[in-house]
């Protein structure tokens, strides 16, 4: 039994009794009072008939008659006269009739009346023994009537009571249930703090529960930053802030290895007045210039969403999305650039020259950098300021523009042509803990299967994304369906379905349909596009796991610095970006970063694997570093 049932038991029964025990009172007070004003009734009604007839010296008739006159007014059940000899003179009785009170009530209560007694005489002479008795019925009327009013007014009392009673036990169910909450958040590994209430004993509750979570907090808090110390050490120029080449490089290849690649263009920049300004003024003064040239980089990446880094003393690479004109990001790059540097620039010599090339998915990474290096060269030759493009080869079997491209998913979700992608996510022992499932799309007009990954930009562009993550999400339930033995699907969502209140909805009412199948389904989130919004996640998050699935993030790691209130949503895994698993084995700074990462992980909870893994040698840096699993091109479903 609930402590609050038990504190509701406890107020009626304690009401009950209190109000039993106050009617039980009253009652048996007001029937003693009752029975001793009846003898003093009847002593007094007795002596005073008795004195009466003494006083007219009343014979054997005179007595009959005042007898019966008297007894005619019904207020006594019995009146009787004896002779000094016992012999009666006149007796008139009436016992216990027309009683207005239950017959229960007054076999219950009893009055307990002892009969009137007076002499009658005449002179000194005794004439006979007068009894009387007064009828009850009037006081059986009058204490069942107390009874009834007494009951009334103790039951609306007891109402009171009771509303009093619900209103106290609100008010503490209301501070110890948000503890309760607190307490079950934590356990979700989730950290929230609540509002004191005023209730003494709860508020010290309270106090030392917000003080354990915010210790929780504080030492998540420094775990992270300490993470972050070693994660920008490891991947980040310390001069810039910018990526440094090892960082950038593994990022390059892994884009161009993916099946999910997308198209893009890759700016190669350098600071051509570098050399110069570093002979005349000195290491100081052009490590400033530096500075902000990386600073006008770095605002393009945002404002183009691509990736810029630093991979040489004086260069430079900007990449960026196929979405984006090539032509046109460079020459604003370029005029920014110009601006920035004017302070160092020397009078009449180039400050920075761009050479773009394109890069397609598979594309050999060699003969990319080449292509950029010589459009550099030949913008270098030119003597100015300038920017050269050397085209690579487009993949001409895809639609060429934004709109056919969307044009041709919709068609594919509309006719059914998309399907599953099975990639094997396995455990240490080298057990399959799941299967990663993205969708894949036929277009009409080629043969062969694209992951829809490589065009969600537009399709997010378009508004097909909850669509696309709808369809994903049905394939993956009826596979489930048909697989009893499969251990677990993972599917990716995007943010933009998840702003989508509708897709909330009817992805929630999919999983809470099929509960079995739920259990078995892994929903995961891109690290940079939740951070968008995470407003929405603690309430999905907590919805979903509910229902029974489990919720993680994947592509985890590039945006760790801005990922420091992930330990409140309550996560089940993180899948750590394959930037961070390349080349694992030969970068111990990274090493040190994952190992820590998965300890912190472990801490709250959750899973972590690692994508991308390409052989053995990186597996087993993983597995040093404590992680869970892992998937990629390396990783085989077992047999």
């Amino acid at each position: 039994m609930s402590m609050y049932r038990q504190m509701w038991l406890a107020i009626f029964l304690s009401t009950l009794l209190a109000l039993m025990g106050g009617l039980l009172a009253s009652t048996l007070n007001a029937r003693s009072y009752l029975s001793d004003q009846l003898n003093l009734k009847n002593n007094d009604n007795a002596t005073a008939l008795a004195l009466a007839l003494s006083q007219q010296n009343a014979d054997a008739v005179m007595i009959e008659l005042t007898v019966s006159a008297l007894f005619d007014s019904g207020h006594y059940e019995l009146i009787r006269v004896v002779d000094p000899l016992g012999k009666p003179i006149v007796e008139r009785s009436a016992p216990g009739t027309g009683q207005i009170a239950p017959a229960w009530f007054v076999n219950l209560l009893p009055l307990t009346v002892a009969p009137g007694q007076a002499q009658i005489s005449s002179g000194w002479k005794q004439i006979g023994t007068l009894t009387l008795v007064s009828t009850t019925r009037f006081a059986y009327q009058s204490l069942w009537k107390s009874v009834l009013q007494l009951t009334l007014a103790l039951g609306l009392s007891g109402l009171v009571g009771g509303f009093l009673g619900a209103m106290t036990l609100r008010r503490l169910r209301e501070p110890l249930q948000r503890v309760i909450n607190q307490a079950s958040a934590i356990s979700e590994r989730r950290f929230v703090t609540i509002d004191l209430p005023d209730v003494p004993e709860l508020r010290q509750l309270a106090q030392a529960m917000n003080s354990t979570v915010s210790r929780l907090k504080d030492m998540f808090a420094e775990e992270a930053q300490r993470l972050e110390v070693l994660r920008i050490t490891a991947n980040y120029d310390p001069l810039t802030g910018l990526p440094n080449r090892t960082f950038f490089m593994v990022q390059l290849l892994d884009l161009l290895d993916t099946e999910e690649a997308a198209d893009g263009h890759l700016l190669l920049v350098r600071a051509s007045g570098f050399s110069g300004l570093n002979q005349r003024r000195g290491a100081p003064v052009a490590n400033e210039m530096l500075k902000a040239f990386a600073q006008v980089l770095h605002e393009h990446k945002v404002q183009t969403q691509g990736v810029a880094a630093r991979i040489g003393e004086a260069d430079f690479v900007l990449l960026l999305p196929s979405q984006v004109s090539a032509q046109e990001a460079a020459a604003k790059v370029l005029n920014a650039l110009v601006d920035a540097c004017s302070p160092w620039a020397e009078p009449g010599k180039p400050v920075v020259h761009i050479g773009i090339a394109n890069l397609t998915r598979g594309q050999d990474i060699a003969s990319l950098l080449a292509q950029a290096a010589t459009a550099l060269a030949a913008a270098e030759s030119q003597g100015i300021n300038a920017i050269r493009t050397n085209d690579g080869a487009n993949n001409a079997d895809l639609p060429s523009s934004e709109e056919e491209i969307a044009q041709s998913i919709g068609r594919a979700l509309d006719q059914g042509q998309v399907r599953l992608a099975s990639l094997p996510v396995l455990d240490m022992k080298g057990r399959l803990a799941h299967v990663e499932c993205p969708l894949e799309v036929a277009f009409t007009d080629v043969a062969d299967w694209q992951p829809v990954n490589r065009f969600m930009q537009v399709a997010e562009h378009f508004q097909l994304t909850p669509a696309v993550d709808m369809a994903t999400l049905t394939l993956a339930l009826d596979k489930l369906h048909k697989d009893p033995a499969l251990v677990g699907v993972a599917i990716t969502l995007t943010a933009a379905s998840l702003r989508d209140e509708g897709f909330r909805e009817r992805l929630l009412d999919m999983l809470r349909k099929k509960p079995l199948l739920a259990r078995r389904l892994w929903l995961e989130v891109p690290e940079a596009d939740i951070l968008k919004h995470t407003i929405i996640l603690p309430a999905f998050v907590a919805d979903v796991r509910n229902a029974g699935c489990r919720i993680g993030l994947t592509q985890f790691g590039r945006h760790f610095s801005h990922s420091d209130t992930l330990h409140d949503f309550g996560l089940d895994f993180l899948k750590v970006d394959s930037s961070f698993i390349r080349g694992l084995h030969l970068n111990p700074n990274n090493q040190v970063f994952l190992k820590d990462l998965a300890a912190a992980a472990h801490k709250m909870d959750m899973q972590v694997y690692g994508e991308g893994v390409i052989d053995r040698t990186e597996l087993g840096a993983l597995e040093a570093a404590g992680f869970d699993g892992a998937t990629g091109p390396a990783i085989k479903a077992p047999r």
